[in-house]
């Protein structure tokens, strides 16, 4: 207008332009208070869609025309994503600190190997973080949320419960059963990020002892031959194993330093667990400092 000399009455008239479209200024920052109630209604009613959050809204005095609310929705990206197959426990996604005692928090995951007819097994590993010990290798031909349960159950007896449990999203670890189960227990269960192992180091290095030093020196010609084996290697992966990471240690021993009334084992509790691989069991004891 001000190049061509011309009124802004006279320059609308020639662009076909309404003056009150050209006069508008865009209001910035008025959205705030609603911006700010719905990303906290969306976090709190994570199911709900715009038009149930703008009722919401609405009884709360923040009503807003349904596109702007629309807007600020997508804006803010809290759009429902759509559910695809069976329920799944959630569990925590918080960043995890390395455990300082232990007992504080487990790891599992499971080993794949099978017998020499073919038939293929797993066997369920846990582990202790902090101490390296190996709580449980169990062989089992099916290995359910509800049998993973009671494996737990049986631990938590034994040793106490832990605070926190890392796996990663597995069928069984993500089953109904181990959700009702780790909110019974007041156990808190943190799943890695899928395709993200390496979030779950301590087991996955566990994983690979197991499989290098039991598995693959030995063939199993039935379950039970192999329950026998593999749990005679976890006693003595606990009771004699150099571990590098805990100064040339056994991981018993390791505990025994952070609490010595405490057994670092459950081999040492004189249970119906089976003897180490170690020929000498009196020798053994000696040399991790424990008496009879």
């Amino acid at each position: 207008m001000t190049e061509h000399g011309l009124s802004e009455r006279r320059a609308c008239r020639l662009a076909e332009l309404d003056r009150s479209t050209f006069q508008y200024e865009k209001q910035v920052g008025g959205d705030d208070t609603l911006r700010t109630r719905l990303r906290e209604l969306a976090g709190e009613r994570r199911r709900f869609g715009y038009r149930r959050l703008g009722i919401l809204l609405a009884r709360e005095g923040l009503g807003a025309n349904h596109k702007k609310l629309y807007r600020i929705y997508a804006e803010e990206k809290l759009a429902v994503r759509r559910r695809r197959g069976r329920k799944r426990a959630l569990g925590t996604r918080r960043p995890m600190t390395l455990p300082t005692r232990p007992n504080e928090r487990w790891s599992l995951d499971f080993v794949s190997d099978a017998l020499t007819n073919g038939r293929r097994f797993r066997v369920l590993c846990v582990v202790d973080d902090y101490s390296r010990e190996a709580l449980a290798t169990l062989p089992e031909f099916s290995i359910s949320g509800l049998r993973l349960a009671r494996e737990l159950d049986r631990l938590i007896a034994a040793r106490g419960r832990p605070k926190t449990i890392v796996s990663d999203n597995g069928t069984e670890m993500t089953s109904h059963a181990v959700f009702k189960w780790a909110q019974d227990r007041r156990v808190e269960w943190h799943y890695i990020a899928p395709g993200k192992p390496t979030q779950n180091a301590f087991i996955e290095s566990f994983n690979g002892r197991l499989r290098d030093e039991c598995l693959n020196e030995h063939l199993f010609d039935r379950l039970c031959e192999a329950r026998q084996i593999i749990e005679a290697w976890r006693i003595d992966y606990n009771l004699n194993r150099p571990h590098t990471s805990l100064g040339g240690l056994a991981p018993s021993q390791f505990a025994q330093k952070y609490h010595p009334r405490r057994p670092a084992a459950l081999e040492l509790r004189k249970g119906s667990a089976p003897r180490a691989l170690t020929p000498n069991q009196q020798t053994e004891r000696k040399a991790n400092g424990l008496s009879e």
